[in-house]
């Protein structure tokens, strides 16, 4: 003998979206980003006034200088790859389509 066949009961979907919380985080990512290029102005400074240094014989050794020049530009490269890679993934999202 079979089992009757019993009603079909509708299935609930998931919210598939979360509610919108508000949060204080608001420009958190412009004090991040706002952060970030001062402390590169600040390495480029700090390489600037030790090269000026030495060339003026204040009390600056070479390789003083040379640390700072080269700690400045790596983190500037640091940042334009940053900065290549943000616009990447921007480009991308501006490619999809709803």
């Amino acid at each position: 003998m079979t089992a009757p066949i019993s009603n079909i009961t509708p299935i609930s979907m998931p919210d598939l979206v979360a509610p919108a919380r508000s949060t204080d985080r608001s420009g958190e990512f412009q004090k991040i980003l706002t952060g970030s290029i001062d402390k590169l102005e600040s390495l480029n400074n700090d390489a600037s006034d030790a090269v000026q240094k030495f060339m003026t014989g204040e009390n600056e050794e070479l390789h003083t200088a040379v640390l700072a020049t080269q700690k400045a530009s790596l983190a500037f490269e640091l940042g334009l790859q940053v900065r290549n890679k943000v616009v990447d993934a921007y480009q991308e999202v501006m490619k999809m389509q709803i």
